[in-house]
């Protein structure tokens, strides 16, 4: 089975999420999102997502300027490499500096391609075990303490394996110790999203009194030499997210010690390939690693389910139901976890999962074909 590439199109839509997602970063009310489809000389087509969101906060990345380079610069390389398989993509476009979420949504449909010619699920095809993934939650910041603790009720009573809580400066510790002293024995972690500095060392040492799982990226992206001062304070582990885009940062943060667990996020490194590198790098060292999210649509959800099936992934992820998000998803069917907190690899090619194509068509905002 050999590749034969022959267009790219993009579409942007518009999805409302049902309830406003705040972190330290910002609230999000409504996610712009880049649907990739690649199509082959074959008929077959394959879907991805690129996961950049609206505004350069996250990093560097944004779904405008991820359109641009997708246009200008990865197609073109596409087309002059000619690749004949997915695990080639990420070398044809080793040239463009950074841009990984650009180039991770066209490389994640490319896999789903291949899937799909080969007639398996897309888990499968990039060397996924499980067949079964264990859920957690991500909460972004609430108005009200009372308002945090009824939604991790609601989360708890889902069945969800572990809560996630965003904090940032002035919205931690009290956040922390209310949901501890209420549910003493769930797994719980926190989220800071890079909002704090190494002068926060004395109040972010007072999270290890709470028996947290880990306290993910509390200091800026790419600070691997901070991290590794400020974990060796904690007893506490420190998960990185931001600073960690490829497998050398990966092994740099693993021999400074900036942390001892990772969250991977395909768009952020890139695609399933880089994912793939840095999931057994870790494993290789018995460094846990779990998939975190970004407000995706059921096509990049799709993919996180299928990256999650990889065996380095022995922490619960951030991969949730699309009703905990969208009205109406723009997959058939929906994704759904199960009372016990966990959601099974789909059986059927590729995705496993249906592209509700008519549902894309009513959200978009504008598209456009690429020739390869």
């Amino acid at each position: 089975m050999s590749l034969q590439l022959e267009r790219i199109e993009l579409r942007e839509i518009e999805l409302p999420l049902k309830w406003p997602f705040e972190t330290s970063f910002g609230r999000t009310t409504k996610r712009r999102i880049m649907i990739v489809r690649v199509f082959d000389k074959s008929g077959a087509y394959g879907y991805g997502e690129c996961t950049a969101p609206e505004d350069p906060f996250y990093n560097h990345e944004t779904i405008d300027t991820a359109w641009l380079t997708v246009a200008e610069f990865v197609a073109p390389l596409l087309s002059s490499a000619q690749v004949k398989s997915a695990s080639e993509v990420n070398n044809a476009l080793s040239r463009i500096r950074g841009n990984r979420m650009a180039k991770g949504g066209v490389e994640a449909a490319i896999w789903d391609v291949e899937a799909r010619m080969g007639n398996k699920p897309l888990w499968q095809h990039i060397g996924g075990s499980r067949t079964e993934i264990s859920c957690g939650v991500s909460i972004g910041l609430q108005k009200t303490t009372d308002a945090l603790l009824e939604k991790v009720a609601v989360e708890l009573e889902a069945g969800y394996q572990r809560i996630k809580i965003k904090i940032a400066p002035g919205r931690d510790i009290e956040l922390v110790k209310a949901v501890r002293s209420k549910y003493p024995d769930i797994r719980l972690t926190v989220d800071a999203n890079s909002a704090y500095t190494l002068a926060d060392t004395d109040l972010l040492k007072q999270l290890d009194g709470y028996n947290l799982m880990l306290i993910e990226q509390p200091l800026p992206a790419g600070d691997l030499v901070d991290h590794a001062k400020l974990q060796r304070e904690l007893k506490t582990p420190i998960c990185l997210d931001e600073s960690i885009l490829t497998v050398t940062d990966a092994r740099h943060a693993w021999e400074l010690g900036s942390c001892r667990i990772i969250n991977v996020k395909l768009g952020r490194v890139g695609g399933h390939g880089e994912a793939k590198a840095i999931q057994e790098y870790c494993l290789a060292r018995e460094v846990p690693v779990w998939c975190g999210g970004m407000l995706e649509s059921g096509v990049g959800r799709a993919h996180n389910i299928a990256m999650s099936t990889l065996a380095g992934f022995t922490m619960p992820g951030d991969v949730s139901a699309s009703a905990r998000y969208w009205e109406e998803d723009v997959i058939d069917p929906p994704v759904t976890v199960s009372p016990r907190g966990t959601i099974q690899a789909p059986t059927g090619p590729g995705l496993g999962y249906e592209v509700n194509e008519r549902r894309i068509d009513s959200l978009m905002k504008r598209r456009e074909e690429l020739a390869l």
